[in-house]
């Protein structure tokens, strides 16, 4: 039996954390209700009761918990930042995922015993990078961007001693993490500290007669027939007309599913496999995180009889975005 990778998955409340843990979560990473956390979001996330809560029930049942410290400090209040640091450690986390080096530095300085994962929204996509924050700050591992191939994180994991997380299952993004310029354009806010790339205040429903139009503030992002499913708009994944023709111009909705590699990523020695989707329910987190954790199970005891069943597929398909999936950067056979 090969080294099984961790399954790291999302938990935007508690009974999504819960969920998690009860499905075969290795660890969850969670975030506070502020602006220090990437998914910064009306209905998500914890307090400090529902924190301790939620790490107790993990660390009873010998799971960790991850605290999402992902966003970057602003000028002037910094202290905020510095205080989620503090209540991370105090909490118990298990690890603290950050993307901000001066709060790597606050840590190391304050909390010599805190746990240090680079986040994705630090985009360290080379191993130069990722070496110089160990060396820098000791990180213990980092969670490489949607953006590498099978082969350059393979080349990134041998030349680095820094456990390498990668993504396994959720949305993808065309742009650096967090650093969307298109959705800034439309809202006038950062992805990024806004907690998602269409802040709710900026949606805008228009039911007309035969039709649904969608804005992100004023700008027409998409369309939708009266019997087609109108998922959350993103300006990244909406239809707009080009050269007399509408379709997905940027990116069409779809989802990483990494499935059918599985063998591989345990193979080339990933630590981790993270599932995306704070933002989505408690039952997301539930079928997502039973499915891989089957899955995962079976490549690492055989991977060389490994097959992805078609149940697996079904569950994954459900909650998929679009009902579509993809491997995503992973494969570029044309390279």
């Amino acid at each position: 039996m090969q080294n099984t990778p961790e399954l790291v998955c999302p938990a935007g409340n508690l009974p999504a954390l819960k969920v998690a843990i009860d499905n075969g979560a290795d660890a969850v990473y969670m975030g506070l209700k502020d602006a220090t956390n990437a998914r910064n979001f009306p209905g998500l996330n914890f307090d400090l009761k529902s924190a301790a809560e939620g790490i107790a029930y993990a660390h009873a049942r010998g799971r960790q918990v991850l605290m999402a410290i992902n966003t970057f400090s602003q000028a002037g209040q910094t202290t905020q930042w510095q205080k989620a640091v503090d209540t991370a450690a105090k909490l118990g986390v298990d690890a603290m995922i950050v993307a901000d080096p001066a709060l790597m530095a606050y840590a190391r300085q304050h909390h010599p015993e805190l746990r240090l994962h680079m986040s994705v929204q630090g985009s360290a996509t080379n191993y130069e990078a990722i070496n110089l924050m160990q060396e820098l700050y000791d990180i213990r591992r980092v969670v490489l961007p949607r953006v590498l191939t099978i082969a350059q994180v393979k080349h990134v994991i041998e030349n680095t001693n820094v456990e390498v997380e990668v993504f396994g299952f959720g949305s993808l993004c065309v742009m650096v993490e967090g650093r969307c310029i298109l959705s800034s354009y439309a809202t006038g806010e950062s992805p990024n500290m806004q907690g998602v790339c269409s802040p709710a205040k900026a949606v805008r429903w228009e039911q007309l007669p035969g039709k649904m139009n969608v804005r992100l503030n004023q700008v027409l992002i998409d369309q939708y027939n009266p019997e087609e499913p109108a998922g959350y708009p993103t300006l990244c994944k909406g239809r707009f007309e080009v050269n007399d023709e509408i379709y997905y111009a940027l990116e069409e909705p779809t989802s990483l599913n990494v499935l059918e590699m599985l063998p591989e990523l345990i193979q080339i020695g990933v630590k981790a496999i993270k599932i995306e989707g704070r933002q989505r329910s408690p039952m997301y987190t539930a079928q997502v995180t039973k499915t891989l954790r089957q899955a995962l199970d079976a490549a690492a005891v055989q991977p060389q009889h490994y097959q992805v069943t078609p149940t697996w597929n079904q569950a994954l398909a459900k909650v998929s975005e679009g009902h579509q999936s993809t491997l995503g950067a992973y494969s570029r056979p044309w390279k």
